[in-house]
């Protein structure tokens, strides 16, 4: 590539349709609109342009071409990322996955599944519901999302506390580097030789390279699941009912809290038969066999009790065990009907900071004059406070911005991070430098640099330029 010559946006998509054709090109600022920002809208950015490829040569060309060219490649699902993590680069494409939509082999044998990216989260477990088997990581827009942005950003769901998140249900990765070289990540067996770099690529929120395909493992349907519902007059109370269920040596399948802002716009929407009079809200669901389920449910339930909740009631049928976490599932949009914009956040605390922390986010949001509503992964300490503003108040916006900064901050202060499963993205690019010292900061890069030197694979996400560190510095370290 000549360093001093510089491809032009005409050039470049000449270059592209003949790789993909006309078909799947998006030129015109238009049709691009919708690829602005990924689930959190509060950055933006237009693309220079949208590819959309048929299949996985089609990305291996691509790739080749643009780091032929210099120009930025941003890889993207469906958009349903929170981090802004697949927002375009101004002078780069938008290498969009979502027609590499193929399940490609289902094993009931092996308890295996083989799968393009584009492939939705609950598309899966449809898919094996015939063989009796599903894929037990299920963020709450499953229904939405892509299984190659669950790998992007290591997502979670409802059901990780006791499955585990994307890193502990995938087996084998295909992996497009940034000079379009194939590599084969993982396998089969119970062990690989080598450096483990499927892990090293789950999360990496595609500054590494472009997965093409994903084999899952699948997990058999349990005999019986059931849920109970407890409802406290205090949040403390209900953070503290979490980690008696722990200490008590139950591990559930799903451990989910919410309180009152989410308990009553959750209700609102999907009619869930939530008790709209509660501060908050424990949903906590057991499963495995139906001897192990009774004895679980029972001692849950007293716990519940003894910790304070008012009412607990118990799901009695399938029915309304999918009723009792629809409710759950429809929180964030939920939560978007009574506020003009929400910011969301994804900090992890340990379980037993939980009453301190919801404490503190209360003293917070008193402070900030702005409303929270709390809606997390209880079980593994993943908190997803919704803070609520109005983008078109002055000034609200950047208020905002400053109160999540300080929770993530929080976080890291009692043991926690800035992250359990939106990824870093461009939202908390400022809060790395709290995480990590500059020593450690200089490995990520060292680590980026190895795979991609040009830094062409969604840049200015992730890992903080360390040259800019001063910008990086809390907000307390700033203000005093």
């Amino acid at each position: 590539m000549n360093q001093n010559t510089k491809i032009s946006k005409v050039q470049l998509a000449e270059a592209i349709v003949q790789i993909v054709g006309a078909q799947n090109l998006i030129i015109d600022e238009e049709t691009q609109k919708p690829y602005e920002c990924d689930g959190l809208s509060v950055y933006c950015e237009m693309p220079l342009l949208v590819v959309l490829p048929d299949n996985k040569e089609q990305v291996q060309a691509v790739m080749v071409l643009c780091h032929q060219q210099g120009v930025p490649v941003v890889a993207r699902g469906t958009g349903t990322g929170l981090c802004a993590g697949a927002m375009p680069d101004k002078d780069g494409i938008i290498l969009s996955l979502a027609k590499l939509s193929r399940i490609l082999e289902i094993d009931p044998e092996a308890r295996t599944a083989r799968l393009e990216p584009g492939v939705r989260n609950l598309a899966i477990s449809e898919a094996a519901s015939e063989f009796g088997l599903y894929y037990a990581p299920d963020p709450s827009s499953q229904i939405a999302c892509t299984i190659g942005g669950n790998v992007a950003e290591n997502s979670g769901g409802v059901h990780c506390l006791k499955y585990g998140l994307t890193v502990h249900n995938i087996l084998a990765l295909e992996v497009i580097t940034v000079t379009g070289e194939v590599l084969q990540v993982g396998g089969s067996g119970l062990d690989n030789a080598g450096y483990d770099l499927m892990a090293l690529m789950i999360g990496s929120e595609g500054l590494l390279g472009v997965v093409t395909e994903i084999s899952v493992k699948l997990l058999p349907q349990p005999e019986k699941a059931q849920v109970v519902m407890a409802a406290f007059d205090d949040v403390q109370k209900a953070g503290n009912a979490v980690t008696a269920v722990i200490s008590e040596g139950i591990i559930p399948a799903g451990l989910e809290m919410m309180d009152s802002h989410a308990i009553v716009a959750a209700e609102d929407f999907a009619k869930a038969g939530y008790p709209t009079e509660a501060k908050a809200l424990l949903l906590c669901e057991v499963d495995g066999s139906l001897e192990e389920v009774q004895e679980h449910i029972q001692s849950v339930e007293k716990l519940f009790f003894e910790q304070g909740a008012f009412s607990c009631k118990k799901s009695g049928s399938e029915a309304e065990r999918a009723q009792l976490w629809k409710g759950r599932k429809s929180a964030f949009p939920a939560v978007g009907r009574i506020s003009p914009d929400y910011y969301c956040m994804d900090g992890t605390i340990p379980r037993s900071q939980l009453a301190h922390v919801l404490l503190e986010i209360d003293k917070m949001s008193d402070a900030y004059g702005l409303r929270v509503a709390n809606v997390f992964h209880a079980g593994d300490g993943n908190l997803h406070p919704l803070i609520l503003f109005d983008a078109n108040v002055p000034g609200e916006l950047e208020k905002t911005e400053e109160f999540g900064a300080k929770i993530l901050e929080l976080s890291v202060d009692v043991g926690g991070c800035i992250t359990g499963e939106h990824g870093v993205g461009k939202e908390k690019i400022r809060q790395m430098h709290k995480q990590f010292n500059d020593t450690e900061l200089t490995q990520f890069h060292a680590i980026k640099y190895a795979f991609d030197p040009l830094a062409l694979l969604n840049p200015g996400k992730g890992i903080p330029e360390l040259k800019r560190c001063q910008e990086y510095r809390s907000i307390d370290s700033a203000a005093e």
